[in-house]
């Protein structure tokens, strides 16, 4: 089992990823939320250029959010960078494309821009928006086409595991596991979020409600997205939506709905945590240090083959060496 981590771009995102290659880690996923987060692709530039061998990947990129040539541009300037080290993942946005108040992506629309991408990698013409469209660059100015980066789907489901066959794509990263396993595919990444609790440790501590904080307010912030009083549900869910709604006129509040979206917490997802009680500790892996490799163990027997792990808080050192300490003991 290969244990990999997915960083917010930021100003430590490349200390972060120097902690993760010392640590054994084998990929840095890097997310892409622009109304929230620096630039996805610069990251992984800078990422690149201040570490030796550890993977990078997109953890996810968005179609529509840049022209499929604008995305494969970037792809190639980031192999060049880092030669055999990179997986680019594409996603349908649920986070990335609602704050800019866009639905996420279908499948239908998912598939076509990775097939465009892969495309243009591959030096082809392809059709965009009823255009010919061509990677042309001289050399020099960028790596001979065909250019050879896995391009993965971010998909759970059926469905969108369908579309991930019906593209070949080499790879998928997923949420969840289903029933049936993802079994079959060379490469099936799972991302989780959680903490590593120390002995006496539990869902009152200050810490781990900081740690393990983030990924539960981040199930919240989705649940809103998608049916508003659904979120009411939740302890402190009530208190949590009218915050948030008295914070923006409608129309507004999907700008700050997810602010601080699997990597910290604001002022009223705080209170949402204070609520949830024992819950807290429900979604994602938490636990002490066998419960984690236990949950790892187990989802190598589902097919699983990387674990890609979201450190949440104000001290995502700590979480990553823990995290990573957990895994490979």
């Amino acid at each position: 089992m290969r244990y990999s981590c997915a960083l917010p771009p930021s100003h430590g995102t490349v200390d972060r990823a120097r902690l993760a290659e010392r640590l054994g880690y084998h990929r840095v996923w890097v997310f892409e939320s622009p109304a929230m987060y620096g630039d996805t692709w610069v990251a992984l530039a800078r990422v690149a250029e201040a570490t030796e061998r550890i993977g990078l990947a997109t953890g996810v990129a968005v179609p529509g959010l840049r022209h499929p040539v604008v995305t494969a541009s970037a792809i190639a300037t980031v192999a060049e960078l880092a030669p055999g080290r990179l997986v680019t993942a594409f996603g349908t946005g649920a986070t990335g494309r609602t704050t800019l108040g866009l639905a996420p992506a279908r499948l239908t629309e998912l598939a076509d821009y990775t097939r465009q991408v892969r495309g243009l990698l591959a030096g082809e013409v392809v059709e965009v928006d009823g255009r010919p469209c061509q990677l042309t660059h001289l050399p020099g100015f960028a790596p001979p086409r065909p250019l050879e980066v896995p391009v993965w789907l971010a998909v759970s489901g059926a469905k969108g595991l369908r579309t991930a066959r019906d593209v070949g794509a080499p790879g998928v990263i997923a949420t969840s596991i289903p029933p049936e396993g993802l079994h079959g595919w060379p490469d099936a990444a799972l991302l989780r979020f959680g903490t590593v609790l120390a002995p006496g440790e539990d869902h009152t501590s200050p810490r781990v409600q900081a740690a393990a904080g983030p990924g539960y307010a981040s199930i919240a912030h989705l649940t809103w997205e998608r049916a508003r009083e659904a979120v009411d549900t939740f302890p402190g869910g009530r208190e949590w939506r009218l915050a948030l709604e008295a914070t923006r006129p409608e129309g507004e509040q999907h700008l700050v709905a997810h602010q601080g979206h699997l990597a910290t917490l604001t002022d009223r997802d705080q209170t949402l945590v204070a609520a949830a009680g024992p819950a807290l500790l429900t979604p994602g892996w938490n636990g002490d240090e066998a419960t984690i490799a236990k949950h790892a163990k187990e989802a190598a027997t589902e097919g699983v083959t990387e674990i890609v792990y979201v450190p949440g808080g104000p001290d995502p050192d700590h979480e990553l060496t823990a995290f990573a300490s957990a895994v490979a003991s």
